[in-house]
């Protein structure tokens, strides 16, 4: 159980990061429900409110503030435009107030704040130092899981989660720097015979002030093919036998968990030219079972 001073909490059972954060502030469960002020992270799901749990829209329209957390995910044109109507007033809150959260931890220590986030608020790193400064606060914090991006690639691909390894988000280049480690990463996949997916970045400038720009799929096998020519010239890198990288088979899946969700299989090259969909994630698989190929023709451009 998670001990937590004072009548701020309705809880049951604890996750890792739940016994991490005990001791101060506690990370609730899903049974949770703060009764006061604190700092409440809420999943919307990947794109589309209709798949917000109830839990999640009861919990967001009782909070006294809410901030739609813009820069690590957005949500349709359509669903933003819903989403006052949906759930109470809102504000944009960008990466410099989420990375440097004084003033949003200085309002969670008077009022209930509610930080919407597109897909899970769990997937990413800024979100646990967020919960991890409330602690350092005494703030009573409250998680609230959404469906993601990262669940639906592989429910939706049909291929085995199991074989999945590590996944790796795709950047733009800032001026002349391009990092290869995520080739490198997705390289180390492929030789333990492990499928990747492939995040796309959202942001060119890499600061998280403007409005999100999702990568287009032909910018993204640009810049593969670039952090593989950077590689061939870095001696200390073993690339794996065949490295003919724009002949790669792929999986193309976008605006996952929206209406307009579509997803397409071929290679590399095939995938280059699409031209639909807001937001990406692609799949580059290992070696396919049987099964595995039967789901991967499916979506055959």
């Amino acid at each position: 159980m998670c001990r937590a001073s004072g009548p701020s909490f309705t809880m049951t059972a604890l996750s890792p990061l739940d016994l991490l954060l005990e001791g101060g502030a506690c990370l609730t469960s899903m049974d949770a429900k703060l009764s006061g002020s604190g700092l409440i992270l809420i999943g919307l799901g990947p794109g589309d409110l209709g798949l917000m749990t109830k839990h999640a829209i009861d919990a967001a329209r009782d909070a006294d503030f809410r901030f739609l957390e813009g820069y690590t995910a957005t949500l349709p044109s359509d669903q933003e435009s819903s989403l006052t109507e949906f759930l109470g007033e809102w504000t944009m809150m960008m990466r410099p107030d989420v990375e440097n959260p004084t003033k949003l931890l200085d309002l969670a220590e008077r009022s209930s704040v509610a930080l919407l986030v597109v897909g899970d608020p769990m997937h990413a790193t800024t979100h646990v130092d967020l919960l991890l400064r409330a602690k350092d606060r005494g703030i009573p914090t409250l998680v609230i899981p959404g469906i993601s991006a990262t669940s639906l690639a592989v429910t939706r691909s049909g291929l085995q989660s199991y074989r999945f390894g590590r996944q790796i988000t795709l950047p733009y280049s800032y001026g002349d720097y391009l990092p290869t480690s995520p080739l490198a990463l997705l390289f180390n996949n492929l030789s333990n015979n492990l499928h990747t997916l492939v995040l796309l970045d959202l942001d060119p400038t890499g600061m998280g002030v403007k409005t999100p720009v999702p990568m287009s799929p032909g910018q993204a096998v640009e810049i593969l093919g670039r952090m593989h020519d950077r590689m061939d010239d870095n001696d200390n890198t073993s690339l794996p036998p065949d490295t003919a990288i724009l002949e790669w088979e792929a999986m193309l899946l976008s605006d996952l968990g929206t209406p307009d969700q579509s997803l397409y299989s071929g290679s590399l090259k095939d995938i280059a030219r699409v031209q639909s969909g807001r937001i990406h994630c692609m799949i580059i698989p290992a070696a396919l079972s049987e099964m595995e190929r039967a789901a991967f023709e499916r979506f055959r451009i």
